[in-house]
């Protein structure tokens, strides 16, 4: 049903532009916030060149990551705010692009497989409520064209689900 040519001599801003047109139609047709990640993670698994794993962790009370929808290897569960990779994304709302995980202090290891992970954070109105994880088993995988297309994904995301009922 959402399939993707990945074709080689596309350029980047391509291939993000149409995985975020298919992105678009299942975020509108589910406000959910929880069935709409369920969806995406799954979407984002099947389109997305040499991954091992994407699905969100949502933030819970105030102090720590709890495992969200997501599609890959089981996860680390729980993960404190300001710790590894995607609690730091979560705890100064910025999104973490690692090219080598191993070299990134405090790295919670939930997967050995991957080497390169991008992270975005999910926010509702001025709060952080979630972060978007992707791990890949390649190191280097993420590049600033993947980062803009992603960054797009988010925005869908914050406008189409009803994110302030995670909270």
């Amino acid at each position: 049903m959402f399939s993707i040519e990945i074709n080689q001599d596309q350029p980047v801003s391509d291939f993000y532009h149409e995985l975020n047109q298919l992105a678009e139609g299942l975020l509108s047709a589910e406000a959910d916030p929880i069935a709409g990640m369920a969806n995406l993670s799954s979407f984002l698994f099947q389109v997305l060149p040499d991954i091992n794993w994407a699905g969100f962790y949502l933030v819970k009370g105030g102090e720590q990551l709890v495992l969200g929808p997501f599609h890959g290897q089981p996860a680390c569960t729980r993960i404190p705010l300001g710790r590894g990779v995607c609690g730091t994304a979560a705890s100064e709302n910025k999104i973490q692009r690692i090219a080598d995980v191993d070299a990134f202090s405090g790295h919670i290891a939930c997967d050995a497989a991957s080497q390169s992970e991008i992270v975005l954070p999910l926010v509702c109105g001025e709060q952080v409520v979630a972060v978007l994880d992707i791990d890949s088993p390649i190191k280097n995988r993420f590049t600033e064209g993947d980062e803009a297309g992603l960054c797009r994904l988010v925005e869908l995301i914050q406008d189409n689900l009803h994110l302030s009922k995670l909270y």
